[in-house]
């Protein structure tokens, strides 16, 4: 049985700290408004936000035993720790929270990498993600230019910014995000 929207919003503002609940709430506005400009639905967009990061801050062991026991995205596991939450959320919102909506899970797993082919729905949540109103870091004002502009253009000056970063630290770069980007910049 789904859970009310109320009563998502309290069971997921409980797993996690104020900050954070106060990035998934810009998160929520965000996509709310970029649902309404390029024509997702505005609801499910919300929705997916409530739940983007509802794994977050589970222990590192956890969100493992989900993925392994679960038959989940094995792979992950040889990536960075901060791509699993997508994942493990998109499991739980259906089995804890009574998602049953498959554009709003998969908006909740691709949030954070991206996928080739990504739905409207998928591109609002993760373009969200970047832009909410509490995000500040380097280049996040021109992510926010770009999104005005097309989600596509958003979503590469985000990958673009997350792949530089990585690779400003020689960090392992998760090989979907290349291809996000990539399928991105050929649907332009």
């Amino acid at each position: 049985m789904a859970l009310s929207r109320e009563e998502l919003i309290e069971a997921v503002s409980a797993q996690m700290p104020a900050k954070r609940w106060k990035h998934t709430q810009g998160v929520m506005e965000s996509a709310v408004v970029l649902a309404e400009k390029y024509g997702a639905d505005p609801a499910k967009a919300d929705i997916a936000a409530i739940l983007h990061d509802v794994a977050k801050y589970w222990p590192v062991a956890e969100m493992e035993a989900v993925i392994r026991d679960n038959g989940l995205n094995i792979e992950l596991l040889h990536h960075d720790k901060q791509l699993w939450h997508s994942e493990v959320g998109a499991f739980v919102a259906e089995r804890d929270y009574g998602v049953s909506d498959s554009e709003i899970i998969n908006a909740i797993r691709w949030h954070t990498s991206g996928r080739v082919g990504m739905s409207l729905l998928d591109k609002v949540v993760c373009l969200a993600d970047y832009i909410e109103p509490g995000r500040d870091f380097p280049g996040v004002d021109y992510i926010r230019e770009q999104a005005q502009r097309s989600l596509e253009e958003g979503l590469i000056a985000g990958f673009d910014s997350t792949i530089s970063l990585l690779l400003s630290q020689r960090r392992v770069i998760y090989p979907l995000t290349v291809l996000s980007r990539n399928d991105l910049i050929t649907q332009l």
